[in-house]
């Protein structure tokens, strides 16, 4: 039997899209987080089945609306939540079309928790961003499609999101991480004290003491790691 709560179980953030939406003055970027309607399609076969879902379209009053269904096999019957689309910068109609129908998808809740995202700010570097002609827009030196994102969920919830950018810098830290996901601090990891010195001298900006333990010195490390990583 179909468990149809599979549909709002949260996305996996590799499904999930990331767009710069706007740059201020200052240099600060407000990130979006989308889905792509394949993703619909996919979770829709993954949980319904190929042959147990359909959608459809019509006009209403000039504006485009898509309808999806799925098989409710208790009461064989097909089960309809419908929703209009918005038109693309791009593509007026092949853009409205999708957006209606990954709307009419977050009606059946695949990907509903996309609205409890926080708001996502970054700030860019120098080399990001440029003010042409007054307003800002991103350079080629952001590759935000370069960047690893990491989230987590309780009770299906957003309860941490973060990322690192290509070189591996801490860009954006929201929440919480969960306690048996952070960083253990073990003195027999880490490699040499070399390593370990100019890991620490990359955090606190100055070098260790020269009698400090390895052991110590690991310690110190770790702890900085988790001060960067949940604030």
């Amino acid at each position: 039997m179909t468990n149809y709560y599979d549909l709002k179980r949260p996305l996996a953030i590799e499904e999930i899209d990331f767009r710069v939406q706007s740059i201020n003055r200052g240099g600060y970027a407000t990130i979006l987080a989308y889905k792509d309607a394949r993703v619909d399609m996919n979770r829709l076969d993954q949980v319904v089945g190929v042959g147990y879902w359909k959608r459809d379209y019509k006009v209403i009053d000039g504006r485009l609306y898509c309808g999806v269904a799925i098989y409710n096999e208790k009461i064989s019957e097909w089960i309809w939540k419908w929703d209009v689309g918005t038109e693309s910068m791009t593509e007026k109609e092949k853009g409205q079309a999708s957006d209606a129908f990954k709307r009419a998808c977050f009606n059946l809740g695949i990907g509903r928790e996309l609205y409890d995202y926080p708001l996502i700010q970054i700030k860019l570097n120098q080399d990001e961003f440029s003010t042409d002609g007054g307003r800002p827009k991103q350079t080629y030196n952001l590759r935000l499609r370069e960047w690893k994102w990491y989230s987590e969920f309780t009770n299906n919830k957003l309860s941490f999101l973060a990322c690192k950018d290509q070189n591996g810098k801490l860009r954006f830290k929201w929440g919480q991480l969960a306690e048996q996901n952070r960083p253990k601090t073990n003195p027999k990891v880490n490699g040499k004290r070399e390593s370990l010195i100019n890991t620490y001298k990359q955090i606190y900006g100055k070098a260790p003491a020269k009698n400090i333990s390895l052991e110590k010195l690991t310690l110190e490390v770790d702890k900085g790691l988790n001060k960067a990583l949940q604030g």
